[in-house]
């Protein structure tokens, strides 16, 4: 009797204490760093509770989901066409995360609206900078895409944002990443880039020839002039002498035969001096020299009576 009493003291004890050893589990829990947990009531929305260590009221509360904080990126890939009927391909990447605005209360939280309000948040919000890229691609042509494809996809972002925020997402930036186009189109893009630096080759070419052959006829004129002035201070030169020894008496035929074989001595003289050969011939005596310079004087005579 008192065995059973006992007994039946000891049940009644240690089933409330079996009881909340396997409630425990389910009453405590942890949320992460980053995260958020909606807790429902009976199946109806409760409270929000941020990182930490947590209590539920077993069986009535459940965590109905924990929300990550963390910014989240979604990429993926979409056909449009341009103003000049190009159809290219975009690879677009999308970066995100649930607002952290916690509003008037935690059912105006983006938090209670990114769970509650849209079944399918990233597929929607994929839709809506499809539809943005598309409104907006076909105002460009193909040059200017590739140009403004930075300031294309600031104005999506900028729209699909304010789309986004009514369902508790904010939307930090839309990249286009890159840009594909038809192989034909590529193709005849390369032919067009090579015909065009081909064209500005050969016309750099024709302009250095040309600068070329104005720098030589310049060169040339210069030196024509040079060898002009030379023989003018010659002519010159060769006039001065001959009234200089005109002065002293003597006559033209002898001014002349004497300037002239000062003129073969002279040139003898630099021979020698200059000259690569190491052989020259020269007159068995000066004599025969004396009748080259009357033959040159001859000569002289006959082509100044031709003249006149």
């Amino acid at each position: 009797m008192l065995l059973s009493g006992i007994i039946a003291a000891l049940t009644s004890l240690l089933l409330p204490i079996i009881i909340l050893l396997l409630l425990l589990p389910n009453a405590c829990y942890v949320v992460e760093q980053q995260h958020a947990v909606i807790i429902e009531r009976l199946g109806k929305f409760n409270r929000i509770v941020n990182a930490g260590f947590h209590m539920k009221v077993p069986v009535i509360d459940r965590k109905a989901a924990t929300v990550s904080l963390r910014t989240m990126k979604n990429g993926f890939g979409i056909d449009v066409k341009t103003q000049d009927n190009v159809t290219i391909g975009l690879e677009v990447s999308a970066q995100y995360h649930v607002s952290y605005d916690m509003g008037a209360g935690p059912a105006d939280s983006g938090i209670y609206k990114s769970y509650y309000m849209l079944q399918e948040p990233v597929d929607q919000m994929r839709d809506f900078i499809t539809d943005a890229l598309r409104s907006s691609i076909p105002v460009y042509t193909l040059d200017e895409v590739f140009a403004k494809k930075d300031d294309i996809a600031k104005d999506v972002n900028a729209t699909v944002s304010e789309q986004m925020a009514a369902y508790g997402f904010t939307l930090v930036s839309t990249l286009i990443t890159k840009i594909a186009l038809p192989t034909e189109v590529e193709n005849s893009m390369n032919d067009i880039n090579a015909a065009q630096r081909k064209r500005a080759a050969a016309q750099e070419l024709a302009e250095a020839d040309r600068i070329k052959r104005v720098t030589e006829a310049e060169a040339m004129e210069k030196a024509g002039e040079g060898i002009a002035n030379q023989r003018k201070a010659i002519a010159l030169g060769i006039k001065d002498s001959l009234e200089i020894i005109q002065e002293t008496g003597v006559g033209n035929d002898e001014a002349n035969q004497l300037f002239m074989f000062t003129q073969w001595s002279e040139m003898m003289t630099e021979f020698a001096r200059t000259g690569k050969t190491s052989t020259v011939v020269l007159p068995s005596d000066f004599s025969q020299s004396a009748s080259m310079f009357e033959q040159m004087l001859a000569a002289g005579k006959v082509q100044n009576e031709s003249k006149e």
